[in-house]
């Protein structure tokens, strides 16, 4: 992909301005053209892979989610394509928006390019085409949503709709009972959990904020702004932490093929004026995150986004994963609807929370503890709150970060730059940051415990029956895990892993109590505690982790905790809870 120079004086961490936003759009724009087919109405990118809805769908999804790249784009001539596809899709081509299918998930996309362009585009259309196609979108109004942030897909339309004087009554319905279903999911603190349950990732803000805000923000409605702008604002300061110093979102959740739509609420933010964030730092994050994936391989020899974080990687897939459906990260672009003069385009860059200085940051709505070093740009997740078990291990395992993926088989957590030690290679055998009760590294019924300043607590169900309470406390780099293990057999084998490594890191995992240099211990005849010492860190060559805090465990259940230059934490498992003081 050719982009313009860098620009290091605007923006000094990573180049990217305006203009290479702009270039970036034109050349994905340019290199779907060729794909197309010859009516324009569906887009059928190379591969052998389909998701389940089927070939037709995903080339619908092809048109749709490259059309919202154009409309962000306001690319005039490329609008002009996607109406001659408009007309054809709606005349027959497209399959029909019915219960709980992937059309009603593009349709979302459609109608917003369409409100987003009006002018441009559907002021433009033939009156029987604009009728054709207000009836195929209008399905949507009244299809049952799967129980998730499908459910504001239909506002999305119902917002197009009715802006354009289409089944006035309908639409309003439509928008209302998204936006009422959402409410059960509100959790609090700007986050919201994808449907029932604590499913906690992406989906909170590339969809959950997305559609609410917009259809507040491009109806004028001020009540409606100031209920989820204001939730967007509030979720901002959380959601800054988590990119990397090098611009990487976190590796963490489903559908992570979306690769820079991990932008979306940054730009939204600063398009409805609700946002906590300067002006330079929004444009720091967000173009980092552009040039993370760019440089990395996200697009391929043709042009093209693969299917894959990176490049192509099965393992961030899902079922519903088609060839175009890494192109959802046309939502990146959101920020190309501010003028050039925006201050978020003019300002010079300001470095990301996790490029100013060592934190610890606990999240109560999702039970999350955020971990990050300035020396290496590390952000980590330590994971006590969220779940859904049909995407393990993207889930459930209790810890990621914006440098390591989870290993879906067997990882090696050992780089070339780890120290060749039994306790740092133990947790290559198995599955990275979980506790494997008798074999069974499963991690299921995740209870929170709470977080706090510097540590975080949940309880959840393992291999065998067994119960694990899990706490950890986190200062600078280190990390102390502790894992009290009841309900399993006398003699029932454990096992704790930590990090899955890559180039560049060091994961460190240190036995302290209940555990082999090999990181393995028994269960005894009642409760049993296990601890261990860990570290993920860039640093070339860190101070040894052992000298990082001193840990000394009194009784079955209470850990005394002294960090190097820190304070002096004790934790104690009672009565079901876990008090930490």
């Amino acid at each position: 992909m050719h982009l313009p120079p860098d620009d290091r004086t605007l923006s000094p961490h990573t180049g990217y301005t305006r203009a290479h936003w702009e270039a970036a759009a034109d050349a994905l724009l340019a290199a779907v053209e060729p794909y197309a087919t010859e009516d324009r109405a569906l887009y059928h990118f190379p591969g052998d892979r389909e998701s389940w809805s089927g070939r037709l769908s995903d080339g619908l999804e092809g048109y749709a989610r490259t059309l919202l790249l154009a409309a962000f784009r306001r690319d005039e001539t490329a609008l002009e394509r996607y109406a001659d596809g408009l007309a054809a899709g709606v005349s027959g081509v497209w399959p029909r928006i019915e219960d709980r299918s992937q059309p009603l998930v593009e349709a979302a996309s459609i109608a917003l390019a369409l409100r987003l362009t009006r002018p441009l585009l559907w002021d433009r259309l033939d009156e029987d085409v604009r009728q054709r196609a207000a009836a195929w979108l209008g399905d949507a109004l009244t299809a049952e949503a799967w129980p998730c942030n499908w459910e504001l897909f239909p506002v999305t339309v119902g917002g197009f709709l009715l802006s354009v004087g289409y089944e006035p009554e309908a639409s309003r319905k439509a928008i209302d009972r998204g936006l009422e279903r959402i409410e059960e999911w509100y959790v609090g603190d700007g986050w919201y959990t994808d449907g029932d349950g604590r499913k906690f990732d992406y989906y909170n803000g590339w969809a959950m904020h997305l559609y609410p805000v917009l259809q507040a923000w491009l109806a004028d409605d001020s009540r409606l702004l100031n209920v989820y702008g204001g939730r967007l604002e509030t979720h901002l300061t959380d959601y800054a932490r988590l990119f990397g110093g090098d611009g990487a979102p976190m590796h963490q959740g489903r559908s992570l093929t979306y690769r820079f739509a991990t932008t979306v609420p940054l730009w939204l933010g600063a398009l409805t004026g609700r946002t906590p964030l300067p002006p330079g730092q929004t444009r720091r994050l967000a173009s980092g995150a552009l040039k993370y994936f760019l440089d990395r391989g996200a697009v391929d020899e043709h042009g093209l986004l693969t299917l894959g974080w990176h490049g192509p990687n099965a393992a961030v897939l899902q079922g519903y994963s088609g060839p175009a459906s890494p192109y959802w990260a046309s939502k990146g672009f959101l920020g190309l609807l501010l003028p050039p003069d925006h201050e978020v385009w003019t300002a010079p860059e300001e470095p990301g929370p996790a490029e100013r200085t060592d934190a610890v940051t606990p999240l109560p709505a999702p039970n999350w503890l955020l971990q990050s070093t300035s020396s290496d740009g590390v952000v980590r997740l330590h994971n006590h709150g969220s779940e859904d078990v049909r995407y393990d291990p993207y889930y459930t395992r209790l810890a990621y970060s914006t440098v390591t993926e989870p290993s879906a088989s067997p990882a090696s957590s050992v780089s070339s730059t780890s120290p060749a030690s039994p306790a740092s290679s133990a947790s290559s055998a198995s599955s990275d940051n979980s506790v494997i009760v008798g074999g069974d590294p499963s991690r299921t019924g995740i209870e929170p415990l709470g977080v706090g300043d510097g540590w975080v607590a949940s309880r959840h169900e393992a291999g065998g029956g067994a119960r694990v309470t899990s706490v950890v406390l986190a200062h600078g780099a280190t990390e102390v895990r502790a894992h009290l293990v009841t309900g399993a057999e006398p003699g029932t084998p454990v096992r704790v892993t930590g990090w899955a490594a890559g180039d560049g890191l060091r994961a460190e995992l240190l036995p302290v109590h209940g555990l082999s240099d090999d990181l393995t211990g028994v269960t005894g005849d009642g409760d049993t505690l296990f601890v261990a010492l860990a570290r993920l860190t860039a640093e070339p060559d860190p101070v040894p982790l052992e000298e990082t805090a001193i840990v000394r465990v009194e009784g079955a259940d209470e850990i005394h905790v002294r960090w190097s230059g820190g304070p002096e934490v004790r934790v104690r498992a009672a009565d079901g809870a876990v008090v930490v003081s």
